[in-house]
């Protein structure tokens, strides 16, 4: 068993040395031997699209027309969202809006109110 560090990125084993990196084969992550692992984990904060940090039970406006995923609704831009609730996941923010019910939306598309 090699004494290889793991991938700062997904945390993979399998990594080997190539030259002077070590080499993820299973994210293909790159990064310099001599240089230390660096935290690859970004900000863990929340932002809206101008770069706000989110909270649990902000309001936020919708940016963007947004289609709901197996439906005919459609979010309208400037539909305001109240006590937005922040989760884990590519869309990171459970809400309820008015005459549409509960969603998921991504905090890409709306802006703190």
């Amino acid at each position: 068993m090699s004494n290889l560090p793991n991938c700062p990125k997904c945390n993979s084993e399998y990594t080997y040395e190539d030259g002077n990196l070590y080499v993820c084969p299973e994210c293909a992550h790159e990064w310099s031997i001599e240089a230390p692992a660096e935290n690859t984990e970004q900000d863990p904060s929340i932002k809206d699209a101008n770069g706000n940090v989110l909270t649990d039970g902000d309001t936020v406006t919708v940016i963007k027309d947004l289609k709901v995923k197996g439906s005919s609704l459609v979010v309208k831009v400037g539909t305001k969202v109240k006590n937005i609730r922040l989760v884990e996941g590519d869309h990171d923010i459970d809400c309820k809006i008015d005459g549409i019910g509960a969603m998921q939306l991504k905090s890409v598309f709306v802006k703190k109110s």
